[in-house]
């Protein structure tokens, strides 16, 4: 019998092995078709419209996968760096007519749409035209619209036109409601990262800092909306405090667009404006599949290169990956970088709001190594903050758009307290034995004693000493005037280049066009790093479970920050340099 036992497991083990290696060769034979399918080159025909439709979350940079009902797909997305170069090939394709900004929602921040729509700007000096279009426009892709030569609107649509406004969530009643004690040790009046835990509200500093940053990226919304439309800053402003434009015909009536028409109706038009067939199609091209689509510019032959380094997410230890700043993973690519000869400049494109003080200074020690060889030009996206502007300080030059969010020079330390959860709600009590004083230290079952609080604050006071001494030496600036508008302080890019945090205002065309000048370099490639995973690799992952997110983030849409706010706070280890915590810009 036992010898029966032993030859059915291992059958069934044997049969079990077979059929995984059959399912992973299945998979293998229609990843490859899809593959196969996905890289072949988009035709684009004479007289053909570049649809640009962003209702996605545009990443800095395009991934080689795709997510697919929560999963990992050959199928290549669609970054900023992407869109960008897309708008400089279809300004030199001769099939390219024009372009069609299909818009509703954009769920992108103002920062990234800037440097798109200075994109279409550069894209009209063809002299082909841009037409815009939609049901309804959010602010945000009113403004991307403005760039356009006309925009429309349908009849019964609507254009939300009303200022700014900043949300974020506090936590302290919850805290309270489960008897948790959060001990805050921080330093700089402004960081405000930690208010959520012990306040209801704003505190004055904070609403100051944040009025002032909604402030500037509102009025360089105005300043764009009114050089292209021909209408004056005060009277946009009327309209906005006194919520004006209610319907279409609002919108008409003060010139916020040029027509309203239905789809059909625009079709027309546009058939009209290309001089084609009334009865024929219009030819469209997407975003997505323009990508693919032949090069007619003239390709670069030269053998330097310049490295475009990306980090984007919370900054940790570890390897990180395309959402999260890993500092073994960064620090890896920019050394790679810097060792490369054909590397002669390097662009680290940063979009984050800070993290662990750790790993931005292990990440920041190989800027600094890297700017002592050739040129390193940090370019700010919608937020480089806090940690994401420890890792650029020692940058040769900075560029930020002028609504990026920058600053928060400023640490702190959280421990929950958990005692009043565990004993009083639960009824679980815990004790200890040790063979010192503080053998635990850091305890998050009962409170700090005054000497192990005393201990962090003179951590967390040395890291701000640190990392406000690194920005001086990196920015040029005497300690006491980093400390002046450190502090925790977030700054717009607008702020930032007044008081010297930053050197010129652009986005990553502008970063790439500095560093080859300050690398005196004309012909070069754009190398993209870290390099990324193919997409079985991440398949796999998702698979075996050691990455859930993805699949998390399609299930709960624009819900997902709530989970990552939870996920950022029970990550939190040791000192953190890291912005105000769901920061929501409407």
């Amino acid at each position: 019998m036992k010898e029966f036992f032993k030859i059915m497991f291992a059958s069934m083990l044997g049969t079990f092995l077979l059929i995984m290696l059959a399912t992973l060769i299945g998979i293998g034979i229609i990843a490859a078709i899809v593959a196969t399918a996905s890289s072949e080159e988009t035709v684009v025909v004479k007289n053909t419209l570049l649809q640009v439709k962003l209702d996605k979350e545009i990443a800095d940079r395009g991934m080689k996968t795709k997510m697919v009902m929560g999963y990992a797909s050959p199928e290549k997305t669609t970054g900023l760096n992407d869109i960008l170069d897309n708008l400089k090939k279809a300004k030199e394709d001769n099939n390219i007519s024009g372009i069609y900004l299909d818009l509703g929602e954009i769920p992108s921040g103002i920062s990234t749409l800037d440097e798109i729509r200075d994109g279409l700007i550069d894209f009209k000096t063809s002299g082909k035209f841009i037409w815009a279009y939609s049901e309804g426009y959010t602010q945000k892709s009113y403004y991307l619209a403005t760039a356009a030569d006309k925009i429309f609107l349908n009849p019964q649509g609507m254009i939300e036109f009303k200022g700014l406004a900043s949300e974020m969530v506090f936590l302290k009643g919850m805290l309270e409601k489960l008897d948790i004690k959060m001990q805050i040790i921080r330093h700089g009046k402004f960081k405000a990262a930690t208010e959520p835990l012990f306040l209801d509200k704003m505190s004055p500093e904070n609403r100051k800092q944040i009025t002032e940053l909604i402030g500037d990226i509102w009025d360089k919304m105005l300043t764009g909306i009114a050089e292209t439309r021909k209408i004056s800053k005060d009277d946009l402003n009327r309209m906005a405090d006194s919520l004006k434009i209610q319907t279409a015909a609002d919108a008409l009536k003060f010139k916020l667009v040029d027509q309203l028409v239905y789809k059909d109706e625009l079709l027309a038009l546009m058939k009209k404006q290309m001089n084609q067939d009334a009865k024929k199609k219009i030819q469209l091209v997407t975003m997505d599949n323009y990508t693919s689509a032949p090069d007619t510019r003239k390709p670069r032959t030269g053998r330097d290169e310049i490295a475009i380094i990306y980090a984007s997410g919370s900054i940790e230890g570890g390897e990180g990956d395309d959402q999260s700043i890993g500092s073994e993973r960064i620090s890896k690519a920019i050394r790679k970088a810097r060792e490369n000869d054909k590397v002669k400049a390097i662009v680290f494109r940063i979009n984050s709001g800070g993290g662990s003080a750790l790993a931005s200074d292990v990440i920041w020690r190989e800027v600094d190594l890297a700017r002592k060889v050739k040129p390193v030009v940090a370019s700010f996206g919608n937020v480089a903050a806090s940690g994401g502007y420890y890792i650029a300080c020692a940058a040769t030059k900075i560029v930020a758009d002028p609504t990026s969010i920058t600053g928060s020079i400023g640490v702190f330390g959280v421990i929950p307290n958990m005692e009043g959860l565990f004993n009083k709600k639960l009824g679980i009590t815990f004790d200890w034995a040790m063979t010192n004083k503080n053998g635990d230290f850091i305890p998050v079952m009962k409170p700090l004693t005054p000497y192990q609080a005393l201990l962090i604050q003179r951590d967390v006071d040395n890291i701000y000493d640190v990392f406000t001494g690194k920005v001086a030496a990196g920015r040029n600036l005497k300690k006491a005037q980093v400390d002046s508008i450190g502090q925790g302080r977030v700054w717009s890019g607008s702020d930032a280049k007044t008081i010297g945090l930053i050197d010129d205002f652009g986005g990553l065309t502008k970063s790439i066009e500095l560093a080859a000048g300050l690398a005196k370099i004309k012909d070069y490639k754009l190398i993209p790093l870290p390099e990324q995973k193919e997409w079985f690799e991440e398949l796999f992952d998702q698979i075996t479970g050691s990455d859930p997110s993805a699949k998390l983030k399609e299930t709960l849409g624009p819900d997902y920050r709530f989970y990552q706010y939870y996920k950022e706070m029970r990550e939190m280890k040791g000192v953190q340099a890291r912005i105000l915590m769901d920061l929501t810009i409407n």
